[in-house]
């Protein structure tokens, strides 16, 4: 494995490999990974020729400075989970050769917003946005992939992928999850010992109300008050927002159909969590 910290280099690398007609599988993350993050990298080695792994933690994604600097960060330890995953490049930018003229142009994204993360994080996807088109640029994929658990960043790259004509495959893969069904993510270890065992009734309530949906249930508004009713036990959090909408469009519902997203958030002292299920009625 080659670690590259600069992005014309990384440029040059993926051109000589496209040279060769070898496909090319990307992960871009913001490092601490964890066992999410390694199906991923799993998913990518099963199906490309060359692999990489992209680990930088994106300024633009944060409206909280505090955020933004408490965000884990060991370089040490994602070297070494990129190493047992054979990932081929290991590729960790510095900001200052990203963003030489961050405000020249602004990215910013006018659909599938305005719902789930994006009102409680204004800016925050077009953050997103900015970050992978520049990586994208950088690395020409054919392959990227990313977890289902951040459902509206899927949603919205998705979008980005479509309105760029970037040549790329988007690839979604499963949530992985700890084994009362928390939802793997860098943020976990910023949880108190009884906010992590409360944490695992967020997939609790996601998951009796796909039980409701299965048995019939058609009415978005008392699927939301069934989930809200089980997050209520989490009483050293808050509710950050239940919402049941249309997937990957993000539009609200007024009834159950077609495939839908159900996703929660829960802001806890030190950590907000995010997690949700989608659901195709139809199949």
């Amino acid at each position: 494995m080659k670690i590259i910290h600069d992005p014309n280099q990384m440029t040059q690398i993926v051109n000589q490999h496209r040279k060769s007609s070898q496909s090319i599988g990307f992960v871009p993350t913001m490092g601490y990974l964890h066992l999410g993050h390694e199906a991923l990298l799993k998913k990518a080695r099963e199906e490309s020729d060359i692999v990489i792994l992209s680990v930088f933690v994106n300024p633009l994604q944060f409206n909280d400075t505090s955020d933004f600097e408490s965000y884990p960060i060991d370089e040490k330890r994602d070297q070494d989970v990129a190493r047992a995953h054979h990932v081929d490049y290991l590729f960790m930018p510095h900001a200052n050769d990203l963003y030489k003229n961050k405000h020249a142009i602004t990215m910013h994204v006018k659909e599938r917003t305005g719902v789930l993360c994006d009102r409680s994080r204004p800016g925050h996807f077009d953050g997103v946005i900015t970050i992978l088109t520049k990586l994208f640029n950088i690395v020409k994929p054919d392959y990227a992939y990313f977890g289902k658990k951040d459902a509206q960043q899927i949603a919205i790259v998705d979008l980005l992928i479509e309105t760029l004509n970037f040549d790329i495959k988007l690839k979604m893969v499963d949530t992985v999850r700890e084994s009362d069904g928390l939802a793997f993510s860098s943020r976990n270890v910023n949880l108190e010992e009884i906010e992590r065992t409360q944490a695992s009734s967020i997939y609790a309530s996601l998951k009796q109300a796909k039980q409701a949906i299965l048995n019939g249930e058609k009415d978005p508004r008392r699927l939301v008050q069934t989930v809200e009713k089980t997050l209520q036990t989490i009483d050293t959090g808050q509710i950050d927002y239940v919402d049941l909408l249309s997937f990957p469009e993000l539009e609200p519902i007024d009834r159950i159909n077609g495939t839908i997203i159900l996703a929660v958030a829960i802001q806890f002292e030190k950590a907000r969590l995010i997690d949700n299920i989608v659901i195709d009625t139809e199949s």
